[in-house]
């Protein structure tokens, strides 16, 4: 047990509730709030000198200075994606002195795993098609929806990745009886669906109705889904991308979008991030775009400190910490 105050540094612009929780729930350790705080915890930090003098660091530190640090025992990301961390130097740095690296997937997977089944209720039912009646033509197209309109029962969904996100949405499909099936780098053998390694993708692509990409941002998962994938999907397949832009072939989806090969898509995460306004995607009618919105909730940035501050009482503690990456 560590029962030696910590120096808890921060980068973080948290609403003040938050930082009221925050401060509250930290007990006699000390506070060292960075001058250079963050309001969109998706931003890079910068190098802060009073992150010197810290053991833990939470927020969205300089990778390069954490690798430097060697005081500084624990680092916890107020995101689920670590891609700036996701390095050889950073790891290879944090292991060699026994230093942990934290996420907050835990945070994230409820709102971004209900976040795909609205996108896949509402396009299987008809909904976005229905709404753009309303808006424009006002036209009753009973005949025409209710002939399009789908049952998830019985269909099959690919899930690309095996995080915190991908256990959470398959919770929330089975009700549905639906094919549930998962690609993954590495095979744990407790997986709770049919899991295949990534080799296995392109045999299961031309099966799928939904293909949900959870893949984070690396030099191994860029241009993942490529055109050769694109092309193995179904016409009546939609595509899910709730993990990065760069893991999709931005030009390839276009393309498909296009002539209509495929039946849509949803992008919450595009490339280029934000996407202009002149941007074609935004032109499609059968692309569904939303401002990388799913991970958000009412009261994300609560639920980001009490994550922390019970990270922060195992260690203490001595504990396994929650959602650890090193």
């Amino acid at each position: 047990m560590d029962a030696k105050p910590l120096n808890l540094w921060c980068n973080a612009q948290f609403p003040e509730t938050a930082m009221d929780e925050l401060r509250a729930g930290i007990g006699t350790d000390r506070l060292l709030l960075s001058s250079a705080r963050q309001k969109l915890n998706l931003a890079a930090g910068q190098a802060d000198p009073l992150l010197v003098e810290a053991d833990v660091a939470f927020g969205q530190p300089d990778p390069n200075q954490i690798t430097d640090l060697s005081n500084l025992r624990w680092t916890h990301l107020t995101t689920a994606g670590y891609t700036r961390y996701d390095t050889a130097e950073v790891r290879t740095a944090l292991s060699r002195r026994g230093a942990a690296l934290t996420n907050s997937s835990s945070v994230y997977s409820e709102p971004c795993a209900e976040h795909v089944l609205s996108m896949m209720l509402a396009l299987v039912r008809q909904l976005p098609q229905c709404l753009n009646d309303q808006l424009t033509t006002q036209s009753w197209k009973a005949a025409e929806h209710r002939r399009n309109c789908r049952l998830l029962e019985g269909q099959t969904a690919l899930i690309l990745g095996l995080g915190a996100i991908a256990h959470r949405l398959i919770e929330l499909l089975q009700p549905f009886r639906m094919n549930l099936v998962a690609v993954r780098r590495t095979l744990g053998g407790d997986e709770p669906i049919r899991t295949f390694p990534f080799r296995e993708v392109a045999r299961l692509v031309p099966e799928a109705d939904h293909i949900v990409n959870l893949l984070p941002a690396n030099a191994s998962t860029e241009d993942f889904f490529n055109a050769d994938l694109i092309g193995r999907m179904k016409p009546t397949a939609f595509i899910y991308n709730i993990g990065r832009g760069t893991t999709v072939d931005a030009i390839a989806l276009r393309t498909a979008l296009e002539i209509g090969r495929i039946a849509g898509a949803y992008l919450d995460v595009t490339d280029p991030e934000p996407l202009p306004p002149d941007h074609p995607l935004w032109r499609l009618p059968n692309c569904w775009i939303t401002p990388h919105t799913a991970g958000g909730h009412h009261n994300e940035f609560s639920r980001l400190v009490r994550h922390f501050l019970d990270n922060l009482r195992r260690f203490h503690r001595g504990e396994s910490l929650k959602d650890r990456v090193v």
